[in-house]
């Protein structure tokens, strides 16, 4: 491989680890808080990337202003899934959970096909954020720039937010111990509340981003990369903000590498994903920045 084309794989890879890494954090914090791996998580990607796509193109929308509302209105789904699917099963076995998470997973999806079709759209690229960047040999995309530092902005934003403020202290409270933290006086709903929003808030941005970078959208597009930023979390220690930056990155790194280095592998990239997951379940189930706790029956 040459210098040029090692470059740019690395290139493409911090791209795919950056995207990765934003879903990821959402799926780390929801499971921080109340244990839950929230697999509608990924279909909110899909969603904030339809609004987005309708915003520009049917209603004209400036790119910014449909980026927005996109990430409200996603923001706001989130909110509304869990105070409808989730906060009534608060006190039920967490299989219950984790089912009516997977139901609504399935609901968004169909809902998508049948209202939106199931054919692929061409997602409209901005002129303002996306062109083309030339250096030697290199060639890449300014998104290639933008995503990275709109995942790192958000990652400080995010970890700001959890250790200085008064909301993310009782996030850290109630990841703890939940019903402890109920007789201190936090409120938990509210807080759970605000984790499901920053959460969606986060795939919203992802979905954007991830649209714009693979410029198309269908109502199944949140499937595998949702599966893959879940492995990104598992890899980096689910629970952990920072582990899933780290998981994030590591995790495209190594699929970019893998396709670079050995393109005859390139048909089991999504397989190599699941076996890194395997792995880490067998020799560290903590995860990079993760915590080997033993779960009381």
């Amino acid at each position: 491989m040459s210098l040029d084309v090692f470059l740019q794989n690395v290139a493409n890879s911090i791209t795919l680890g950056s995207l990765y890494a934003l879903i990821a954090i959402g799926y780390t914090m929801v499971y921080g808080i109340i244990r839950l791996i929230n697999f509608a998580h990924a279909d909110l990607l899909m969603v904030a990337a339809y609004i987005a796509f309708y915003g520009i193109l049917v209603f004209t929308l400036p790119w910014y202003v449909s980026f927005a509302i996109a990430i409200v209105l996603t923001t706001l789904l989130g909110v509304s899934i869990e105070r409808v699917a989730y906060r009534p099963l608060r006190s039920a076995p967490r299989i219950s959970v984790l089912i009516s998470a997977i139901g609504v997973s399935f609901l968004l999806e169909n809902l998508g096909i049948v209202a939106l079709g199931a054919r692929p759209k061409p997602f409209p690229r901005p002129d303002d954020l996306v062109w083309n960047i030339q250096i030697g040999n290199i060639s890449f995309l300014s998104l290639t720039i933008i995503i990275p530092v709109v995942t790192i902005i958000l990652l400080v934003m995010v970890t700001y937010m959890v250790k200085k403020t008064k909301m993310g202290i009782a996030m850290r409270a109630v990841s703890r111990d939940f019903e402890t933290s109920s007789l201190m006086a936090v409120d938990v709903n509210k807080v759970i509340g605000a984790t499901f929003a920053v959460g969606s808030a986060l795939a919203a941005v992802g979905g954007i981003m991830w649209s714009m970078q693979y410029p198309q959208v269908d109502p199944l597009m949140g499937m595998f990369p949702g599966l893959k930023c879940f492995i990104a979390a598992v890899m980096g220690g689910i629970g952990s903000i920072p582990g899933a930056m780290i998981g994030g990155f590591v995790l495209g790194i190594c699929e970019v590498m893998l396709v670079g280095f050995m393109p005859e592998l390139s048909g089991y990239r999504d397989a190599f994903a699941f076996v890194v997951l395997i792995l880490i379940l067998l020799f560290r189930p903590g995860g990079i920045l993760g915590e080997n706790v033993v779960e009381k029956v």
